[in-house]
């Protein structure tokens, strides 16, 4: 389960930098909105799965 944890928070770390990117490059507010939910998701999934780790 650790692997999947790892690949999630990976998953969570390149949004954000895709974030960064697209408000340094002056992107269209809908690429921004869409770093901004792929990070939230991985987020909840990061959550659901740690949860699911510990059994509850």
């Amino acid at each position: 389960m650790k692997e999947a944890i790892f690949v999630i928070a990976m998953g969570i770390v390149l949004w954000i930098v895709a974030l960064v990117f697209a408000i340094v490059m002056n992107a269209e507010s809908k690429i921004i909105w869409i770093c901004v939910t792929g990070a939230a998701l991985g987020a909840i999934g990061l959550r659901y799965t740690i949860a699911r780790s510990r059994g509850k």
